[in-house]
């Protein structure tokens, strides 16, 4: 097994753990877009390897030494993205796909250099945390706008995905991390969220894409 085909198993298991709790092999293939018997294949080669357990009839477990090697994927990754983004000047829907090739690069000294040139952050340009060298990980609190009420008023803290579509309908909204807005209404047909800001006057934004805006109170009306 290549070396990036186990830490993209490895990245995909920690992420399942993360929202689902448990980890069954057709959650797995499907997020990876592979065959229930390759990702069967696959996870008995992470087992005997330590990456992650299972006992029969179980879910599968993701073991304290797959999660700090699946931590350390994820922090190549977002540093990478942040470099490309603050100090490249490359756009937040350009450096996904960058930071997918850059996160195999076996070189702690690299990346080390690039958090302390970053003055050491602790998010990326989606505001996902990014895990320190000892794999810590702050994790906020933020909730989807999906579950804000009228009258309420949110900062756009993160972004649940990165997916090239959601980055089309917010680069065309011209919504950004950090934007303020007032939800003003919830339409009663299809829940469609009406918002509005400083920069935003009577924005519709639709349940699909709501459910993955993370948003933080500012206050309550």
């Amino acid at each position: 097994m290549s070396s990036v085909a186990k830490e993209n198993y490895l990245k995909a298991l920690f992420f399942l753990d993360q929202e689902e709790g448990t980890i069954n092999v057709t959650a797995l293939s499907k997020s990876l877009g592979v065959s229930k018997p390759t990702t069967t294949n696959m996870i008995k080669r992470l087992i005997s390897e330590g990456w992650v357990s299972q006992e029969k009839y179980q879910p599968i477990q993701i073991t304290e030494k797959g999660r700090l090697a699946a931590k350390r994927i994820i922090r190549k990754h977002r540093l990478t993205e942040l470099f490309l983004h603050d100090i490249m000047g490359f756009a937040w829907d350009e450096v996904h796909e960058i930071a997918e090739q850059m996160e195999h690069i076996d070189s702690g000294q690299l990346f080390d250099r690039m958090d302390e040139m970053l003055g050491f952050p602790k998010e990326d340009p989606h505001g996902s945390p990014i895990p320190d060298k000892f794999g810590e990980m702050r994790v906020r609190a933020y909730h989807p706008l999906t579950t804000c009420k009228p009258g309420q008023q949110v900062v756009l803290k993160a972004l649940k995905e990165s997916e090239p579509e959601l980055f089309q309908v917010l680069n065309q909204l011209h919504i950004k991390l950090g934007a303020i807005f007032k939800v003003i209404r919830i339409e009663p047909y299809d829940q469609t969220i009406v918002v509005e800001g400083p920069v935003h006057k009577a924005v519709s934004i639709s349940q699909k894409v709501g459910q993955k805006l993370l948003v933080e109170a500012v206050n309550l009306c």
